[in-house]
Formats: C-alpha cells, structure tokens, sequence
C-alpha cells in the first residue's frame, strides 16, 4: 500500500471530493510506476485517475459503520505522536 493514501471512510467531516481523488491519484501513480506519465500515456493515466476517482467515491458511499465517526484533527494528532516517537521530534 502507498504510504501517501489514507484511510477516507467514516470521518466527521467526511472525506471531501479533492481528497479521493488526491487517493485515486496516488494510487494510479503507484500501479504505473509514474510520477508524471509521458505524453503518450497521459490520457490513459488521466482516465485512469477518474475511474478510480469515480470507484472511490462509490465505495466510500456504499460503506457503513456502527462505529462513531473519527475527528480528523485527533487523528493528525495521533499521526503526529506516532511520526515523532518513529523518526524523532522535529525542529
């Protein structure tokens, strides 16, 4: 999995349009091998960012939960806590 791709379902605000698509992003770029695809490969790249875009967002949609949504500033403070006690405080 792609360090870069986070977890979007069941957060209170829900995860916004531009965040899944920054997700379907990452992860196409992690199947092609591509940071940035050449021009001839750009239109298959770009389509492949929306229709993992579009299958996202239907997943997110179709999911559900009994578990109380997550506070999305508690979690960055979590992942912070977790950096930290990995790699070391930061200056």
């Amino acid at each position: 999995m792609c360090r870069n791709i986070k977890t979007l379902f069941n957060f209170d605000p829900p995860a916004t349009e531009d965040e899944v698509k920054a997700a379907a992003l990452q992860f196409v770029r992690k199947l092609s091998g591509f940071q940035k695809p050449s021009k001839a490969n750009e239109a298959a790249f770009d389509q492949a960012v929306e229709e993992v875009t579009v299958a996202a967002q239907k997943l997110l949609d179709s999911l559900v939960s009994n578990a109380e949504p997550k506070n999305r500033e508690i979690e960055m403070e979590r992942a912070r806590v977790r950096n930290a006690k990995r790699f070391g405080t930061q200056s």
